[in-house]
């Protein structure tokens, strides 16, 4: 039985006798728990899923730990107004939820709602109606009829009725007929599982050499048990997915459950594949793209063990495992598993806490480490299991830089005569060409000849892109769009709008006219069609239905592409034009990702990559295959700037209605900012992007040595600051990872 609307939207409800009180956490933006009295003849434990009033609402809560003040009169206090079925979230994940809160400066009930994000799978499933056979022949015996009665002649059941129907090849109107004559006798069942059951034994592991040592000294650790965290680093294709998927062999045997997170929605197409070919049955999926009834089904079957692996996105690292033993992290270096909303969190970060919290291992998986994870190897935190050899035979692509200013593309283009000439060689063989260029649409900017005028939002400082395919302008950071104008809105002029610089839609055009016959396609995150297209799109690149593949960076991890062999990177330097300090790590990660696409079945492979700046220590290290020296110099770069993971950084961003509003509360804050050795406050300054949806925007960076106190600081900066009234708001993050 689900949730009554009712329930939730406030109803009247008749209070029975009340015997205690207990703090409930709420998923509301307060401090702390708020106190309930509990009626008589209703148990609740700490970590019990409860309904209590708030206002004129019903909400759902979480009791909390904690002892409440003797002094309360349960008469006075509201009470609970329902206990669901369901078991109550573990002292592990609650000690989560409190300690992700306190890092990360969010209130508690925020982050304890992302774990009880499914309300109508807080009842159980009801029970499905079903059909058992009772014996017997019918007067007028069908071909169908005997068909049904073949099969429960051999399997009597119970039976699901369209089950039964689609297992003797007839309609469901033949088995109703029979229920009809009274050859079945109604029963009810369990509903279905959300998926089957994995078995470690399914199929024989498919590694060898190095990969079979790996999995060794990966699996070692589940099965001693405790906590542990391993670092596997290996290049694309070296085969980490297949040693990670023993530990989850090993975890399997011991009766775990195992959380795969996994940085795209993208990625679990192919990945759901390869883990059913290993285990017999695909893990259960949590993403944003599922359904509301399939999130509930999920929900409910890991709190109550039924499903025993998730593979998911970020948040499904707060879903409330009855018994977790394994995290796996593919890819942890993402910035996708940074969550910039509500709460702001890192999930690689994170999930490290759980599994401490949890007393269980964690796997970190990448062909590019993140450099915290590379720090936390050399200084033994991790255990690095290296695999720096693709599995098989196949060999690394070989890789070249184009210097664009000895090689550069003919007028109107951007892609260098040497890259084309590649690309023609490559579909004469019969092969694939991915080309990347992480900037989705046609043009990032446009403007009049005539003029100048320049098309930007009108509620943020960025620029409109243009997106031809689908005759529109629009803004990436709000989502503002208008159709594609013909003429100048300040001049008037018709026909004298140009487009500035290159998007894929635009490097697709160009490739239109240099092969004209070749199978393209484009593959950007805004593309329509959703998760649904993405995957088909995948699935026809895999069977060689496509010659050319135009792609940002949706395409740079994770996927296996046969017949791909050579990777073209139209702008390397993109990365770089920014004041990140993380830019030369990432730009690296990506490039590494992109090349890491081509010959990884065997075939000899090229990777090209146009600069402008060949020199770079970035472009250096990618085409050298050194990885280690530029770790080496990156680490050493951060150490000197007592830059992460070497110090510590929190990011404030003060938005207000209007400017002076927003500066004056940050001169506030900064101001306020107490007198701390080893912290100090840079700003405030315009923030990069310094209006986005309207609002003003200004940023103050804190920065600190490793062992400073920095939730101390921001509390006390805050709480000393000015008063927030109006339209500020202050957006906190601990560990930024954008500087917008």
């Amino acid at each position: 039985m689900g949730i009554d609307s009712s329930d939730l939207f406030g109803s009247v409800f008749e209070a029975p006798p009340l015997v205690s009180v207990v703090p409930v956490l709420v998923p509301l933006p307060v401090p702390g728990p708020y106190s309930y009295a509990v009626p008589e003849g209703m148990h609740v434990e700490p970590g019990s899923v409860v309904q209590v009033p708030v206002g004129p609402r019903q909400h759902i809560g979480v009791v909390w730990d904690g002892v409440n003040d003797d002094k309360l009169d349960p008469k006075k206090l509201r009470s609970i107004t329902l206990a669901f079925d369901c078991p109550p979230l573990s002292a592990d994940m609650r000690g989560f939820i409190d300690w992700v809160a306190t890092y990360t400066l969010s209130p508690p009930g925020l982050v304890a709602r992302m774990a009880i994000r499914a309300p109508a799978a807080l009842d159980p499933e009801p029970m499905v109606e079903g059909l058992h056979y009772l014996g017997g022949v019918p007067e007028r015996l069908t071909p169908a009829r005997a068909k049904v009665l073949e099969l429960v002649a051999n399997q009597p059941g119970p039976w699901t009725r369209m089950g039964l129907a689609h297992a003797a090849g007839v309609s469901a109107s033949v088995v109703d007929g029979m229920t009809g004559k009274g050859m079945f006798d109604t029963v009810f069942l369990a509903p279905p599982p959300v998926v089957a059951r994995p078995d470690p034994t399914y199929a024989v592991p498919r590694i060898e050499g190095p990969q079979k040592e790996a999995a060794a000294e990966i699996v070692e650790p589940v099965r001693a048990g405790g906590f542990s965290a391993s670092l596997i680093d290996g290049v694309t294709g070296s085969g980490k997915t297949e040693v990670y998927f023993e530990a989850i062999a090993e975890a399997l045997r011991q009766d775990k459950q195992v959380l795969i997170l996994l940085p795209e929605i993208a990625l679990t197409a192919s990945f759901l594949e390869r883990f059913q070919d290993r285990f017999g049955a695909k893990p259960a999926e949590w993403h944003s793209d599922l359904s509301p009834r399939m999130r509930e089904k999920v929900w409910r079957g890991v709190v109550t063990g039924e499903v025993r692996v998730v593979a998911g996105a970020r948040s499904a690292l707060f879903l409330p495992f009855e018994e977790l033993g394994l995290i796996i992290i593919d890819e942890e270096h993402d910035p996708a598993y940074k969550q910039e909303d509500r709460v702001f969190y890192n999930a690689r970060d994170m999930a490290v806490v759980r599994a401490r919290l949890g007393n269980f291992p964690i796997v970190l998986v990448s062909a590019t480490p993140s450099v915290e994870s590379q720090v936390n190897g050399l200084s033994g935190r991790y255990n690095t299991v290296h695999l720096p050899t693709r599995f098989g035979d196949a060999a690394l692509p070989d890789l070249h830089l184009i210097d664009m200013r000895r090689h550069p593309p003919e007028r109107g283009g951007f892609l260098s005569p040497l890259l084309l000439r590649q690309m023609a060689k490559t579909i004469e063989k019969g092969e694939q060409s991915l080309l990347f260029l992480n900037r989705r649409g046609y043009a990032p900017l446009t403007l009049c000849r005539v003029c100048g005028h320049r098309f930007q939002c009108p509620q943020c400082s960025s620029w409109l892109v243009e997106h031809r395919f689908r005759n529109q302008i629009q803004c990436h950071q709000c989502g503002y769009h208008q159709p594609t104008p013909e003429a100048c809105p300040d001049c008037g002029t018709l026909d004298h709008l140009v487009a500035c610089g290159p998007g894929v839609e635009r490097i697709a055009e160009e490739v239109e006219r240099h092969f004209p016959d070749a199978r393209t396609i484009v593959m950007s995150s805004d593309m329509l069609g959703g998760v649904k297209r993405l995957r088909l799109e995948l699935e026809a690149i895999a069977n060689g239905d496509v010659d050319i593949v135009i792609g940002t960076q949706l395409v740079a991890k994770g996927h296996n592409f046969p017949l791909m062999t050579l990777v073209g990177i139209v702008d390397a330097d993109l990365g770089l034009s920014n004041g990140d300090p993380r830019a030369a790590e990432r730009t690296f990660q990506l490039l590494s990702q992109v090349t890491g696409r081509a010959g990884r079945t065997g075939r000899k492979s090229h990777g090209l990559i146009q600069t402008f700046q060949p020199l770079h220590p970035v472009m250096q290290a990618i085409v050298s295959g050194d990885a280690e020296a530029f770790y080496e110099r990156e680490i050493e770069e951060r150490q000197k700037a007592i830059l992460p993971p070497f110090g510590r950084l929190a990011s404030l961003i003060i938005s207000a209605d209007t400017r002076a509003d927003a500066e004056t509360h940050a001169r506030g804050l900064r101001a306020a900012a107490p007198q701390v050795t080893g912290i100090s406050v840079l700003g405030p300054a315009e923030a990069p992007l310094a209006l986005v949806r309207g609002r003003h925007r200004f940023r103050l960076l804190v920065h600190g040595r490793r062992n400073s106190d920095m939730q101390a600081f921001l509390k006390a900066m805050i709480s000393q600051g000015p008063k927030q009234r109006g339209s500020v708001q202050i957006q906190l993050d601990v560990d930024p990872q954008s500087f917008l």
